[in-house]
């Protein structure tokens, strides 16, 4: 990715915290010893975290420009 945005950079973090807890519960820290299974939940569970938490930012984003849009006094 190239010039990630703070939400996407943020993202990408807790992906990572998520790929890293789906390989702690698995006993696993190797990625090369993952058989196919396992490879997909960890990428699944990266790409689950990324994807979640970008929405959840976007959220918080557009409730804050919502705020700061003011009404229409018609």
């Amino acid at each position: 990715m190239i010039d990630p945005t703070p939400n996407e950079m943020q993202a990408m973090t807790v992906g990572g915290q998520m790929g890293g807890e789906y390989l702690e519960s698995i006993g696993k820290s190797d990625l090369a010893t993952l058989t196919e299974t396992e490879w997909d939940r960890f990428i699944d569970a990266v790409v689950t975290g990324y994807c979640d938490h970008l929405r959840e930012l976007a959220g918080h984003d557009r409730t804050r420009l919502d705020a700061m849009t003011p009404e229409v006094p018609f």
